[in-house]
């Protein structure tokens, strides 16, 4: 299939209807603190279920308007930075930490609430011409929305390899138990005293 000739709807980011309750949620947890700077327990989480997943990348990301956050951020230590850079955004405030909202794929799992396994992105014509895939060589992605306890997605976890996966049923099982792990740490911390 002839992927640069297909419909330019098919490279923009979910219609998000949800995005003023997103953005007022993810404001409230900014004001703790959360998601909206990188975090040493995201960091470590990110490792951990790159770990799980047997993948060179893992994410906590936050999906604001028009870009997304990384505040935990697992990769490979010589080329995170310099691939993670070339498919941000202009913000130099945390480099490799943020990406345009039409990128990627977490924007979808957000919209569409739900996990979503892609073994091979390239069998997938929405997902193929994604510009992640050129600019840093995603192959294969997992990702699970972050639903908090007011019921907004305010993110997700995810992770990314630059090779087919086989993650199937027991790769979408093992997400998205991750993703509720996520969710408890940030409800812990909602109820820290300040």
């Amino acid at each position: 299939m002839n992927y640069d000739i297909l419909d330019q709807r098919l490279l923009t980011a979910p219609h998000d209807i949800e995005i003023p309750k997103r953005l007022a949620r993810l404001q409230e947890l900014a004001q703790l603190g959360l998601g909206d700077r990188p975090d040493p327990e995201f960091d470590a989480f990110a490792a951990r279920l790159a770990a799980a997943a047997n993948a060179p990348y893992a994410m906590v990301n936050f999906v604001g308007d028009e870009q997304q956050y990384f505040a935990g951020l697992y990769g490979p230590t010589s080329t995170k930075a310099d691939a993670l850079e070339a498919a941000s955004s202009a913000s130099r405030e945390t480099p490799g930490r943020t990406m345009s909202r039409e990128h990627g794929y977490c924007p979808h799992v957000v919209v569409r609430r739900k996990a979503l396994v892609l073994d091979d992105v390239c069998a997938y014509p929405r997902f193929a011409v994604n510009p992640v895939v050129n600019s840093i060589g995603v192959r294969s992605y997992m990702g699970a929305p972050l639903i908090d306890r007011t019921g907004t997605a305010i993110g997700t976890i995810c992770v990314v390899n630059t090779e087919e996966s086989t993650w199937g049923r027991s790769g979408l099982e093992m997400i998205k138990s991750m993703a509720s792990e996520v969710m408890d740490l940030i409800h812990r911390r909602e109820q820290q005293p300040r």
